[in-house]
């Protein structure tokens, strides 16, 4: 039984979205499973809000600010912000937007998200002024990944968390603008209810992720 013990077993079910299961939740489930061969993990990728619950997951992952208050959660990552950019060729004959509201004069790549049942409003603030942005463009997309790429081939601007367009900012495929008006928010939580009780896998999973500074 001792031995049993110290060597956790079973399945984990967490569902999250695609930008967070690449950054953080893959790379620490790859070391967990190296440590613990008789581990099994599924991750289930949806940008919708998933009913843990009924849907029989061990613990979903959102951005701290869109977690319920009747869930534990673990923060896994740090606050972030979001990146308001476009590329070079896109901006080559087009005056860069100074304010928010200049970008009423500019072709933005939106985004639709199931969990908001329309379109996001671009969130901004500066000074303790917050503003809300309703965008138009000729585009309209529902993955992160495909916003970002539609800006690189210089359709518009797209707004997206900073660390997500990193690489493409670095490498001068993409342009920043607005950044003083970017402010950071709360990042990636683990959530679960307070109420089922964890499984020895899944308490090493929670360390795994756990956001140390």
């Amino acid at each position: 039984m001792n031995e049993l013990r110290d060597k956790p077993a079973g399945t984990i079910r967490i569902t999250a979205g695609d930008h967070v299961s690449e950054s953080i939740l893959e790379p620490a489930v790859a070391r967990l499973l190296r440590d613990y061969p008789d581990i099994r993990v599924e991750i289930s990728v949806n940008l919708s809000f998933v009913d843990i619950v009924a849907e029989r997951f061990d613990g979903g992952i959102r951005l701290g600010e869109t977690v319920a208050q009747d869930m534990v959660a673990v923060r896994i990552g740090p606050d972030m912000r979001m990146a308001a950019v476009g590329a070079p060729s896109y901006f080559a004959n087009r005056k860069l937007p100074r304010t928010p509201h200049d970008l009423a004069e500019h072709n933005c790549i939106n985004l639709r998200f199931p969990t908001l049942g329309g379109l996001y409003a671009w969130e901004f603030e500066k000074g303790g002024r917050a503003l809300n942005v309703r965008v138009e463009g000729q585009l309209i997309v529902n993955d992160p990944s495909l916003a970002r790429q539609a800006a690189v081939d210089g359709l518009g601007i797209a707004y997206l968390p900073e660390d997500f367009l990193k690489p493409d900012m670095d490498a001068g495929r993409l342009t920043r603008v607005l950044g003083d008006w970017s402010p950071t928010f709360p990042g990636y939580y683990l959530y679960y209810p307070s109420r089922r009780q964890q499984s020895p896998a899944f308490a090493l999973l929670i360390d795994a992720l756990r956001y140390r500074d």
